[in-house]
């Protein structure tokens, strides 16, 4: 069977890395490695080694000037050259909260100008004033060219942990191009029990515009959410296991994805 290569970038404050790890082994992945940003910037590690490019969640460097920007500006002066490579060689790249404010401060989410690298949106702090730290509802968008999200069930439940989640576009057109695009990978959504196409506060947490809780970029390849996938990989992590009984992981399919598209299992 082909192998499927994974790099947890790791930096100052990021602190989810050890379970997104995990979730990729679960899924079948060959070769997990979490690695400092220092390796690949003093060259001793190439991002070449790999297929898969993750940035996981938690508060690299401390989210001074805002989340993820530190990341994103250090990506950008030290390593940019090796990520465009990267992107040309037709890999992967997730971001997991923190790890998605990076890729939107980058430029790479949405990403909806070919070739060009401005930042055409950015998430803020939620509209409650406060951290949110709850489990929600994503609906997935069918039509969507996202890599990550292909095959999974319409409606998943998964955790969200953030302060600044607030997706923003930057422009009408933007907005106009991401939709269109189908590159509104997961929204948030209602509960079953709560009647509505239009999810409302607390079941959209943050106050995201459309209720983006994910976004890809054109290709499908490059993908970041804010909810966390890798805190749901084992049936007992469900708070209602014991009521519902055990089932398979929502948070499992997304790191699957990757590992069987890496593979040629697509």
């Amino acid at each position: 069977m082909p192998a499927a290569s994974v790099l947890i970038l790791r930096a100052a404050g990021i602190n989810c890395d050890e379970e997104t790890a995990h979730a990729f082994r679960l899924a079948g992945a060959s070769r997990v490695d979490p690695v400092h940003i220092n390796a690949f910037i003093q060259g001793r590690r190439s991002l070449s080694e790999y297929d898969i490019l993750v940035l996981s969640g938690g508060f690299s460097y401390g989210d001074d000037i805002s989340g993820g920007k530190v990341l994103a500006n250090e990506l950008q002066c030290r390593l940019m050259d090796d990520v465009e490579a990267f992107m040309e060689d037709g890999k992967l790249i997730l971001g997991i909260c923190n790890g998605f404010q990076v890729l939107v401060k980058m430029g790479l989410l949405p990403g909806t100008k070919p070739g060009g690298r401005l930042q055409e949106a950015t998430v803020f702090y939620n509209d409650s004033g406060k951290f949110e730290c709850r489990w929600v509802y994503l609906r997935r968008d069918p039509e969507s060219p996202c890599v990550f999200t292909r095959n999974m069930p319409e409606t998943i439940y998964i955790p969200v942990a953030n302060g600044e989640g607030k997706v923003m576009l930057a422009s009408r057109g933007v907005r106009e191009r991401v939709v269109s695009g189908g590159q509104v990978a997961l929204r948030y959504a209602n509960p079953p029990w709560v009647e509505g196409d239009e999810a409302g506060y607390p079941w959209s947490p943050n106050g995201s515009v459309d209720a983006i809780a994910g976004m890809c970029d054109a290709t499908g390849r490059i993908f970041g959410l804010m909810p966390h996938p890798e805190r749901y990989t084992h049936p007992t992590h469900h708070p209602r296991w014991t009521r519902e009984g055990r089932r398979e992981p929502d948070g499992l399919h997304i790191f699957r994805n990757a590992v069987d598209y890496a593979r040629g299992i697509q």
